[in-house]
């Protein structure tokens, strides 16, 4: 057994993620008891061991110069994916959505002082967010699979487009403003957006 660190939130499942050191952090929902995540880990251990592997070979060739400096500065990390969502599935976490994010709409709205008007949860293959010109939000409900901080800096996001409707230097010191880590928060969204997305495929 390989050892790890447990972060807990209120995802819905179960994640492995191996870091560019080969630190293994498991990614875990606050009621999912110690000893199940151990024989999740059991189970995953054949992907661990490729994985742990496959960081190597890439560190390897890092070294030798493979990769360019953003590579070199940056965080890596391999995750193990998400199972495929079930309809019901899908419906819940819909329904989670529709409590939650306007929730923090509303919180964040009051932060950035702005208002805004219908907001819409979709399931949808290719956006997480976003604003129209009257104000009308749109968010995708897999987002809630993701980690409470992004979830909150795509809410950031679109609220500041009622501020400015562009991607300019402003509409990003609007959104620094109120969120200083968007950077990281949003190549988090870059680098396993397809991983939540998968969950729509079967």
């Amino acid at each position: 057994m390989y050892d790890y660190d447990v972060i807990r939130s209120r995802r819905r499942t179960l994640a492995i993620e191996i870091d560019r050191n080969g630190h293994i952090t498991v990614r875990a929902p606050f009621n999912v008891a110690n000893y199940k995540i151990r024989e999740f880990m059991e189970e995953k251990e054949d992907w661990i061991e490729r994985s742990l592997k496959k960081m190597e070979e890439r560190r390897n060739r890092r070294f030798e110069g493979d990769y360019g400096e953003e590579g070199n500065n940056g965080p890596e990390t391999i995750t193990d994916e998400l199972p495929p969502l079930t309809e019901s599935e899908l419906k819940s976490l819909a329904e989670q959505a529709k409590i939650k994010i306007p929730t923090r709409v509303e919180h964040f709205a009051k932060i950035i002082g702005v208002t805004y008007g219908r907001i819409t949860i979709r399931t949808q293959k290719t956006r997480w967010g976003s604003c129209s010109s009257k104000g009308n939000l749109n968010f995708n409900c897999l987002l809630l699979r993701a980690p409470d901080e992004v979830l909150d800096y795509v809410v950031v996001h679109e609220l500041c487009h009622r501020l400015e409707m562009n991607h300019s230097k402003n509409f990003w010191v609007q959104v620094e403003r109120v969120c200083p880590e968007y950077k990281k928060r949003r190549k988090w969204l870059k680098d396993h957006g397809d991983e939540l997305m998968a969950g729509l495929y079967r």
